[in-house]
This record gives C-alpha cells, structure tokens and sequence, in this order.
C-alpha cells in the first residue's frame, strides 16, 4: 500500500517556522524572568544576611536611648510623657524608628484570676456558655500541674490537634501564646484587627477553624488589647484604656471614661495634669468615678501612676535592608533601668 505524501508549500513552511519560533522565544522569555526574579531575591539576601549585624546593632541603640530616656524622665522628676515615646534616629548610614509602650496600662495574663478573666472575655462578646471553657482552659494553660478543671483543657486535649501540642503549665512569654489556647479563635484575640490578621487552626468542639473565620458586624476589642504577659502586676491608671479599667474595676463603660476624664483635667489654664500630681491621686481619681471612700481605699492598691515595664518597638533601616525588633526594659529607679530582653520580631 502506497502512503500518500504530503507537502507543505512555502507560505506553510513559513507559518509554522514563524510559530515555533515565537513558542521559543516565550519560553526563553519565561526563563530569563523566573533567572531575574531568583537573582533579585538571592541579592537581597545576601545583601539582609550581610547587614544584618549592623541592623541588630541600629535596634539595640534605640533601645538603649529608650532606656536613657525613660531613666531621664524619672532622674529629673518629670511625668512620663508619651509624646517623647516616639522618635527616630539617624546613625551614620542607618537609621531606626522607635515606639515605647508601658506594660502597665494592660492586665498581666500571668496572675489574672478567673474574675479578670471572665469580664474580659464578656467585653470581647464572647457567648456567656463559652466563657468558663475559655477561662479553665486559660487557667489550665498557666498552672503548673496537669490536672484539668471542670470543662479546661490539658495536654490531653491539645494532643488530639493537628498538629498536637502540649500544655505549657507557666507563665505566658507572649501574648500570641493565647491563640495555642482552647476556644481562643484570631477575632477573640485581635479584635477589631482580626481582619489585618485573618488566620486560625484547628480545634475541636467547634472552636477555632482554619479556614474562615466569622467576625462579628462591630468587632470590638481584643484579648490582645486587655492582656500583656510582662508587667509589674499593677495597672498604670495614667494609660490604660477605658476597656481595660472596665475589666480591672467590674464596672460599665461609663464610669471607666469617668477616670479617664478625671486624668485629663487641669486646673485654671493649666494643661491636662496626670493622677499622681498634687491634689490628683488614685483615691481621687476613683472617688470622682463614683467610688465610696472605702471601696476607693480598696481598689487603690490595684493602680499605679507610673509605668515599670515597657516594650520598645524598633524598625532599623541600612540601604535597603529593614528588621524590626522588640525591645523590653525594667524601671526600678532612675539609677536602675535595665533591658530584659531584645530579640528580631
């Protein structure tokens, strides 16, 4: 049998010439954009990875002049000043900016009770049913056995998650620990950000997803802005929120703004004088709240005018590289303020 041979005529030829040729010249395309964008990325490395103890050195000078700072304010008898919190820096072919923080103007995590606990999860709207899982589950978190409370949760649970864990039973290092907690789901613990920080994981009995996440129409506040895991214990009464004096105190909404407008008035033409001052203590400040004198005598114990502990945040700039790092600092005194910790975020 005799197979019939083809030809293909000029034009043809020219066509699929035409056509393998721009086939080629993508894929060569392709490769040269997929070699650039390798080359891009492994040059900034490299250039981040040669920086990289410049910029460590840039971080711990802005927590040391944070350091100096916050000694200063004290050595010289000034009230802390948040509008000196920020600042920037110019050092040589680096530069940083800088964020203080008191610690004090939020609930230490680590010696909350199951009160605190329970009228911080009612404010973050947390369902009334869900509340004693979170707060034993928390309390299980923290302690230092293994036995389980009514409705908590221990290594035994954590150990059925995927991936398993196990119960720390000590202090919190870190706030975000919280999120390795039973029903502690991203929108309880951010808040109103949970949208900048939409994540989860699993958990079982219906907690937390790893999927989606179901935020309420208003979100509110969070765990992350009621708690820090570093304090003295005391709360600062000069900084902390209306929310956090709601949570501390067990008291509504109003009466909490009614401190905060107390810490901001003057006398005469006076600017705003802090609690602390002559004439504005922290019995004062509660008794302007609506406090009796012996509940005022009571709470005050629980409040200070000064912050102890304080986070500093730091970006530090060299050319093109960037690292931002977390800075922790102790005032005891003014011949006493030491950095506890400073590590890259």
């Amino acid at each position: 049998m005799k197979i019939p041979q083809y030809q293909f005529s000029a034009s043809q030829n020219t066509g699929i010439a035409l056509i393998v040729a721009m086939i080629s010249i993508l894929a060569l395309s392709m490769m040269a954009g997929a070699l650039a964008l390798m080359v891009k990325v492994e040059t900034r490395l490299a250039y981040n990875l040669q920086n990289e103890t410049d910029l460590a050195w840039i971080g711990r000078s802005a927590v040391e002049y944070a350091r100096w700072l916050l000694a200063e304010q004290l050595r010289t008898n000034q009230w802390d000043d948040e509008s000196l919190w920020s600042f920037q820096m110019e050092l040589g072919t680096g530069k940083f900016i800088a964020q203080i923080e008191d610690l004090e103007r939020k609930i230490n995590i680590n010696i909350a009770d199951q009160n605190i606990l329970t009228r911080a999860l009612a404010l973050c709207g947390v369902n009334a049913a869900d509340i004693p899982v979170i707060v034993n589950s928390v309390l299980d978190w923290i302690d230092p056995d293994s036995a389980t409370r009514v409705s908590g949760a221990e290594s035994e649970f954590y150990q059925r998650l995927q991936p398993p864990c196990e119960a720390k039973n000590g202090p919190l290092d870190d706030i975000s620990e919280l999120l390795l907690i039973r029903g502690i789901t991203p929108e309880l613990y951010w808040g109103h950000k949970a949208v900048e920080h939409a994540f989860g994981r699993s958990v079982e009995e219906g907690f937390a997803s790893p999927t989606s996440i179901s935020l309420p129409v208003t979100p509110g506040v969070g765990l992350v802005d009621l708690f820090t895991p570093v304090s003295i214990g005391l709360i600062n009464i000069n900084t902390a929120s209306k929310e956090v004096l709601q949570v501390v105190l067990g008291v509504d909404p109003n009466t909490a703004a009614r401190i905060i407008e107390f810490r901001n008035l003057g006398e005469g033409f006076e600017e705003r004088k802090p609690v602390g001052a002559p004439g504005k203590g922290i019995r004062e400040a509660l008794l302007y709240a609506g406090f009796s004198f012996q509940q005022a005598d009571a709470l005050a114990r629980y409040f200070t005018v000064r912050g102890s502990t304080f986070r500093v945040h730091v970006v530090a700039e060299r050319g093109m590289a960037k690292r931002s790092y977390t800075g922790i600092i102790l005032r005891n005194n003014p011949n006493d303020v030491r950095v506890l910790a400073f590590y890259a975020d």
